[in-house]
């Protein structure tokens, strides 16, 4: 029998975003994937965005299909998603491997995430983005997306929703990968973060910036695979 491994995508991306890792992966697992409330067309909910949202739209998700337990891949937002189920459903979650993700929501950090998430900067700059987000959340309007999003970031700045103690007493393995070129989060944090977990793993893919769209597919597939395998 297959493991079953869920996808989560990253803050202002939908499951669509991950049909090249899926394929690669549906051999050796049963692959799930969710858009989180708001994103990839799904209804916007009546709350803010939050990081416990879509953690309760993963134990949704989990008990709609009957799955008891799961592996989870978590790109970015997904990964802390991901890490968040596991502190507070943690009988759900088997193994974790995240990619990108950001643990150091200080008002710095938070300063800098507003600036790229500006929607007029997006469309003057960045049109073929703006293009793209606009499709992945049709019929939603994709700025109303990203401005949730703002203000998600925004409170976590204020509360980060996962403290040291959250990460310090996971007791499953969690795999923290990240790109040697990623320009959102720093070595730094994935290391202390790490560090701080019991069956923690630590893994810096080479020439690998942020955007899942240019990480290779196939380096990134191996690298579930060793991890949920062995």
């Amino acid at each position: 029998m297959k493991e079953k491994l869920l996808i989560l995508h990253g803050a202002g991306g939908s499951k669509d975003r991950f049909d090249k890792i899926a394929s690669k992966l549906e051999k050796h697992f049963d692959i799930y994937r969710l858009n989180f409330a708001g994103h990839g067309g799904e209804k916007f909910p009546d709350e803010p965005f939050s990081i416990d949202l879509f953690a309760h739209n993963v134990i949704d998700f989990l008990n709609y299909h009957e799955i008891r337990q799961i592996n989870i891949f978590g790109y970015s937002m997904g990964g802390f998603v991901a890490i968040y189920v596991a502190s507070r459903f943690p009988d759900r979650v088997l193994k974790i491997f995240t990619l990108g993700t950001k643990f150091n929501w200080s008002k710095e950090t938070v300063k800098q995430q507003i600036k790229l998430l500006d929607t007029d900067v997006i469309e003057e700059k960045r049109p073929d983005y703006a293009a793209e987000l606009a499709r992945l959340h049709l019929p939603n309007d994709w700025k109303e997306v990203i401005s949730r999003t703002m203000d998600m970031i925004k409170e976590m700045g204020k509360k980060n929703p996962l403290n040291d103690d959250d990460l310090a007493d996971l007791n499953i393995p969690v795999l923290i990968s990240m790109g040697d070129r990623d320009n959102l989060v720093i070595i730094e944090e994935s290391v202390f973060s790490y560090r701080l977990l019991k069956k923690g793993q630590l893994l810096i893919l080479p020439d690998t910036p942020h955007p899942i769209h240019n990480t290779n597919p196939d380096t990134l597939a191996r690298a579930i695979r060793r991890f949920i395998e062995g």
